[in-house]
């Protein structure tokens, strides 16, 4: 099966509700919890787009971002950023490397749910 959505997420609750609420819109996921976790499940399952969060261990999601933009096969897969409330530089460093939209925690699951259907190209009207 395609998945829709990897989340790369280190927060167990954070993971857990983002896994809960993207599936209950109708979305396949997958999780990972670092960053290297992150680039090998995006090359080995090619998901439709990545939710990635900044501040991951092992490889933080800059670097994610930075090596998935320099990666011809992956470079146009969106990505959501997920930053901490008034982290201005992390939206700022994350457009600069090419991020396609952000969700700022703490979050409320429409935003993320509406991102998500953005970036995949999804009518929010359509069932």
């Amino acid at each position: 099966m395609a998945i829709d959505v990897l989340i790369a997420e280190d927060e167990p609750s954070i993971l857990e509700s983002l896994e809960f609420i993207l599936r209950r819109a109708g979305w396949s996921v997958s999780a990972v919890t670092d960053g290297d976790a992150a680039l090998e499940g995006v090359r080995r399952l090619r998901p439709r787009m990545l939710l990635l969060d900044v501040m991951l261990p092992k490889r933080s999601g800059f670097d994610v971002l930075k090596l998935l933009r320099a990666d011809v096969a992956l470079q146009s897969m969106p990505v959501l950023i997920l930053t901490a409330k008034g982290q201005q530089q992390d939206r700022r460093i994350a457009t600069e490397l090419g991020a396609d939209a952000f969700v700022t925690k703490p979050y409320a699951n429409a935003d993320v749910v509406g991102a998500v259907r953005q970036l995949l190209g999804e009518n929010a009207g359509s069932p």
